[in-house]
């Protein structure tokens, strides 16, 4: 557990009382069904994957997290797994927390053998200063634009 500032940043196997709230809180930031985040996160904490789920907390309150999963809604099957759902609540950006997850899911997914990592954005500039590289272009699915793909070594 990463305690560095005020804020607790863990692998979601360290608190898994926190899966129904942690699957609640990325479907409002997502859109996408609490089932699916449910069902991925229920894999996760069973050990059927090494696939896992982050979540930094201010005290009680979920204020940032990301996962891991397959693919990340794009035609490049081959580019996996994918880091997903990064997100930090709007009253807290600026503050590194969204490094500190990175960081975290690079070295746990590493420590796992499991590297390189890859994922889709819109956002140029960011995750570069993580240590993470422009790698190409995808096609999301239903997604009239081309997406960024950034890879972690």
């Amino acid at each position: 557990m990463d305690h560095s500032g005020e804020y607790a940043c863990f692998l979601l196997r360290d608190r898994p009382s926190l899966l129904d709230t942690a699957a609640l809180w990325f479907h409002e930031k997502w859109g996408v069904p609490k089932e699916a985040y449910l069902e991925c996160m229920s894999a996760y904490l069973r050990g059927e994957t090494e696939y896992g789920w982050y979540l930094c907390m201010d005290g009680e309150r979920i204020i940032g997290g990301l996962g891991v999963i397959e693919n990340d809604f794009h035609d490049r099957r081959d580019l996996a797994p994918n880091v997903c759902a990064v997100y930090t609540e709007e009253a807290f950006r600026g503050q590194g927390i969204a490094g500190r997850l990175l960081n975290l899911v690079v070295e746990d997914m590493k420590s796992k053998g499991i590297s390189p990592l890859y994922l889709v954005t819109g956002h140029t500039g960011f995750y570069e200063r993580y240590g993470w590289e422009f790698y190409c272009m995808t096609q999301g699915d239903g997604e009239p634009e081309m997406s960024r793909v950034y890879i972690h070594r």
